[in-house]
């Protein structure tokens, strides 16, 4: 049989020395030094979490309640300005008691006559006479305006007959006013109205 041949006796390479460098090659490295910039790094954008990280996370948030929903904002409450009850509307004076005022079997507890006036002061003079009626707790008055077909009359001042029934009719003399009937020629027939006040309440 051969023999294996002998193993080869190891050998250590001796260690490099790092050559010193010449003056002429280190003022070159030098001036390559210099002129070399470091490289910045570009800072990562960051990324936007994807619909189903989202949605993940919402579920989550849910299931622990960890995230609530915003509550929503209520519209801020205006105050509103307490509006006047309206005016109650007229009732015609019934046949029972307009017989009664005409034959005189009822009395008429006051009169108020604005033959003559103008519309401002008749207007005036009418509101002033309804209010203290009505706080004196008088039923029936007798309010004169006149037939307006006299020869000279100043004009504007024959239309009383139609501007009262149209006064009494708005929402400031309905409060005052029951309601309204002509009055029978005895007390002035086309030229007068036979008005039921309304009680003040207290």
């Amino acid at each position: 049989m051969k023999r294996p041949p002998p193993p080869m006796p190891e050998t250590f390479a001796a260690p490099r020395r790092k050559r010193a460098l010449s003056e002429e090659e280190r003022v070159l490295w030098e001036s390559v030094a210099k002129q070399i910039k470091p490289l910045r790094k570009k800072p990562r954008a960051a990324k936007a979490p994807s619909a189903a990280a989202v949605e993940e996370l919402s579920i989550a948030g849910k299931s622990t309640g960890l995230l609530k929903p915003p509550p929503a904002a209520r519209p801020a409450k205006t105050a509103r300005p307490d509006k006047p009850p309206p005016a109650p509307p007229l009732a015609p004076l019934g046949r029972r008691e307009r017989s009664q005022l005409s034959r005189g079997r009822k009395e008429i507890d006051a009169r108020l006559d604005l033959h003559g006036m103008t519309q401002t002061r008749a207007h005036r003079a009418l509101l002033s006479f309804l209010q203290r009626a009505s706080g004196d707790g008088l039923t029936f008055v007798l309010v004169i305006t006149g037939k307006g077909r006299a020869a000279g009359v100043e004009p504007g001042r024959g239309v009383l007959r139609r501007q009262v029934p149209e006064w009494l009719s708005l929402p400031e003399f309905r409060n005052l006013v029951v309601g309204f009937e002509e009055a029978h020629i005895g007390h002035g027939g086309e030229g007068a109205l036979y008005v039921r006040i309304r009680r003040s309440r207290v």
